[in-house]
């Protein structure tokens, strides 16, 4: 009988999020990294990642995002329960395969403010880093940084995985993420998505 090797096992966590038809793979190592993600909001979106490809190979699978240390999978409908072992076998044979998470070049991301509004989009950033990305990454999802219009004091996010049509996101959005920038940066008037 042959010995069954420990170093390739693999135990992946699962948890749930606010948006019911997402849920959280956590491989138990860094899947992106701290500081980068990657967000593919359909099938035809996953060509650079081998990853995506096989989980949007798996019926009902609608969205998938990669985080810094977990992987969150959104389904159209379908149970869980019959979608959780295909996700979490696709996931495990990437990782023990050791396949790049990503291949070719990374997608740029614009970003448009005027230079007047540097300083206050600096305060943004960092205010969405050290207080609203940790907070939004728990629930599976995140926010990138997309615009500030200083005219209209309108500042524009990117919301990723879980966020990205969760019911509760323009709650989040509104009244969590828009009072506290309109708190620390008083030349912001709103918050929207993009």
């Amino acid at each position: 009988m042959a010995q069954q090797s420990t170093s390739g096992a693999m135990f992946i966590q699962t948890e749930s999020t606010p948006n019911p038809a997402t849920l959280k793979f956590l491989p138990g190592r860094d899947v992106m990294g701290e500081g980068s993600v990657a967000d593919f909001p359909d099938a035809s979106s996953a060509g650079r990642s081998p990853l995506a490809k096989a989980l949007f190979s798996i019926p009902d699978v609608s969205r998938v995002f990669f985080g810094a240390d977990f992987i969150s999978v959104t389904k159209r409908d379908g149970d869980w329960k019959h979608l959780k072992p295909a996700i979490l076998g696709a996931v495990m044979e990437h990782f023990t395969a050791g396949l790049p998470l990503l291949e070719g070049g990374a997608d740029e991301t614009e970003e448009s403010y005027s230079d007047e509004d540097s300083d206050i989009v600096v305060q943004i950033k960092e205010l969405i880093e050290t207080r609203v990305r940790p907070a939004v990454a728990q629930d599976g999802g995140d926010i990138i940084f997309k615009g500030f219009d200083g005219t209209s004091g309108v500042v524009s996010l990117h919301l990723q995985g879980s966020c990205a049509g969760c019911p509760s996101s323009s709650m989040t959005l509104k009244n969590g993420i828009e009072n506290m920038l309109r708190h620390y940066v008083p030349e912001v008037t709103a918050v929207e998505a993009v």
